[in-house]
């Protein structure tokens, strides 16, 4: 059957060593680079999408989707540290439960990344447009500032961002791991500004009511929010360019989350006490309007009019904050922080689903001109160039919160495999050495599970039905090519010879096992 078509642990990292890709990143990079996929358009963009479901409520949807993604990342610290080479979620699901779950997971991760950086690339967009309008007088046609979602016809700045960093991401790991430390240091300074000035006028009258839109308004703000922590998977992705993978990924996974929590409760405490974050709502039915829909948009052009622009109608949230509480030249700052840094966010996201395909072309599912590095620079520069292709024509027709909840299905679908993996493997494979053990993994598991499911039944339903469509597709992919391709399926465990690595390794890991 192909669903127990399973590749041994041994010949993943057998396979790892002998066509594998240059190890250079430490743990103090990793958490940058960690930080730095996760500290992005979630809190520089999504405030707004967030207040618009959930008004103030909104501080508890980060707490939810926090969660969420904590209990999942310590099923990701446990797997990353086993298996410590590229291909995150699809590399741990190919050796637990086989290749045709897989295949779908790494589906569903090329879906969570390309989406995810091509949502980014919008939000950087906004801030772009706000940062020319408010500094130099100048105001970009709206026709090449916005899709045509907002009325206009193609996002020009989201896509020229887009193509500037996958030819970065083309040069090399290294260099886009220290281009990235500089922008994490961007935005965490950006944020600490933003708290300092905006908490002392924290006003709690903002804070009612706390859940305009009830709890499921805070629980369907958690769902998208949730796009705002998975930059931590990402991480996990670097494994293979690593040093010391056994303990610098855990290091990098959790540290790295537990930063950004700490800043987004902080951020969104500020944004909604300084000046509200009530949802706008339909006049006839009191309804919230969607995110990224026409009749908000509307809306907030006649509230603009008006001389009326709420947070939720901002696509540079922070930045107009500042501006309404007097600090119009530290906004224009902010709006330059992420004018400046939100592009590191666009590389990480590209750095983990190139790497995603450059792991199933390696194991022959997709073609193997994919898995190419080059000579120079020692990149996948073939799936780095495709996948930038992708992600620029998303980025220039989509709205930011759309393309944030498309990529959340993808993502929560990868999640809930990872943490069924852990308890799998758990059963299956007692006796491996585990550098790092999830605590508590029966409560941890089946709560990571859970929470993914809920979180997907509370995105859009467009969203909801993107995944099984683009699910479908994959299958018709993989049983056209990679079903009869596959090295697995072939016999060709380990296409580079590694059976020797592989007579290494074992006696290795029979020595470290627990008594």
């Amino acid at each position: 059957m192909i669903f127990w078509r399973v590749k041994p642990l041994d010949a993943i990292l057998a396979t790892a060593e002998k066509k594998g890709l240059h190890r250079s990143l430490g743990a103090w990079q990793l958490t940058l680079l960690g930080v730095g996929a996760i500290i992005g358009t979630g809190i520089f963009v999504l405030t707004a999408e967030a207040a618009q479901k959930a008004g103030p409520g909104m501080m508890l949807s980060f707490v939810i989707a926090g969660f969420v993604c904590a209990v999942a990342a310590l099923c990701y610290a446990e797997l990353s540290s086993m298996v410590p080479v590229s291909g995150s979620a699809y590399t741990y699901s190919y050796a637990v439960l086989g290749e045709l779950v897989a295949w779908v997971v790494g589906w569903a991760l090329i879906l969570e990344y390309a989406v995810a950086a091509s949502a980014v690339a919008v939000g950087w967009s906004g801030y772009f447009v706000g940062l020319l309008h408010n500094s130099l007088g100048i105001d970009l046609p709206l026709a090449l500032a916005n899709g045509p979602y907002a009325g206009g016809i193609v996002n020009l700045p989201a896509m020229l961002v887009s193509l500037f960093v996958t030819g970065l991401l083309v040069i090399g790991t290294k260099e886009s791991a220290t281009f990235t430390a500089v922008l994490v240091a961007v935005k965490i300074a950006a944020l600490a500004v933003f708290i300092a000035l905006a908490l002392p006028v924290l006003n709690s009258a903002h804070f009612q009511p706390f859940a305009p839109l009830g709890g499921t308004g805070v629980v369907a703000a958690a769902a998208s929010i949730f796009f705002a922590y998975v930059g931590f998977d990402a991480v996990s992705t670097a494994a293979e360019e690593t040093r010391n993978p056994q303990r610098n990924v855990p290091i990098g996974l959790i540290g790295s989350l537990g930063i950004c929590t700490v800043f987004y409760l902080l951020v969104s405490a500020g944004a909604i006490g300084a000046i509200g974050a009530q949802p706008v709502v339909d006049p006839a039915t009191g309804a919230g309007l969607a995110p990224g829909s026409a009749e908000l948009a509307a809306r907030c052009q006649t509230l603009a009019g008006a001389g009326t622009q709420p947070l939720v109608c901002s696509r540079e949230a922070l930045a107009q904050v500042l501006r309404q509480i007097g600090w119009g030249g530290v906004g224009n700052l902010i709006g330059l922080a992420a004018f400046l840094a939100l592009p590191s966010v666009v590389l990480m996201m590209l750095f983990g689903q190139t790497r995603i395909f450059f792991v199933m072309a390696r194991d022959g599912l997709l073609p193997e001109a994919l898995s190419r590095v080059h000579p120079r620079f020692k990149t996948p520069h073939i799936v780095t160039l495709v996948t930038g292709a992708g992600v620029t024509l998303a980025a220039a027709f989509f709205p930011v919160g759309k393309l944030a909840d498309v990529s959340n299905s993808g993502t929560l679908f990868a999640f809930m495999v990872v943490a069924i993996a852990v308890m799998i493997l758990r059963v299956k494979d007692a006796g491996r050495f585990r550098p790092f053990k999830t605590p508590g993994v029966w409560l941890v598991g089946p709560l990571a599970v859970l929470g993914c499911l809920v979180l997907f039944l509370f995105l859009p339903p467009e969203a909801q039905l993107v995944f099984p469509v683009w699910g479908a597709i994959g299958l018709v992919f993989y049983f056209l090519y990679g079903y009869r391709k596959s090295h697995v399926a072939r016999g060709v465990v380990d296409p580079t010879g590694g059976e020797d690595i592989i007579q290494e390794i074992r006696p290795l890991a029979e020595c470290c096992e627990e008594d």
